[in-house]
């Protein structure tokens, strides 16, 4: 079954807001449990694509509406974070997470209400 356009931006809208709660419960335990536990930084690339993939699919699903920068932004940043992990850089990582994620969850709640 598929569903109506906006019922999927409602449940991707809905998707969205869960990862980046998920994010923001992990940086809350602090950078030094980011920097000593490897698992932190494997579930924040994990979350990076979660979170880049629903914004492309908002983006592709309506272009005028998710024309605010973060949302490519993010998706660009899924696209480095899936494709060139090999590259990632630690601290760039944890900036997303606890700047750049927190600001998306902004925007998130303000779709929402629309």
């Amino acid at each position: 079954m598929t569903l109506p356009p906006a019922d999927r931006t409602a449940r991707w809208l809905d998707d969205l807001d869960s990862a980046l709660e998920a994010a923001a419960t992990l940086a809350a335990r602090g950078e030094t449990a980011f920097q000593s536990d490897a698992a932190l930084p494997l579930a924040f690339e994990a979350l990076s694509n979660r979170v880049g993939d629903l914004c492309k699919r908002l983006v592709a699903a309506d272009p005028v509406r998710f024309t605010e920068p973060i949302w490519s932004q993010a998706a660009g940043n899924r696209d480095f974070v899936v494709h060139h992990y090999d590259r990632l850089d630690s601290a760039a990582l944890w900036v997303t997470v606890t700047r750049s994620f927190p600001e998306l969850r902004e925007a998130v709640q303000t779709q929402r209400r629309t």
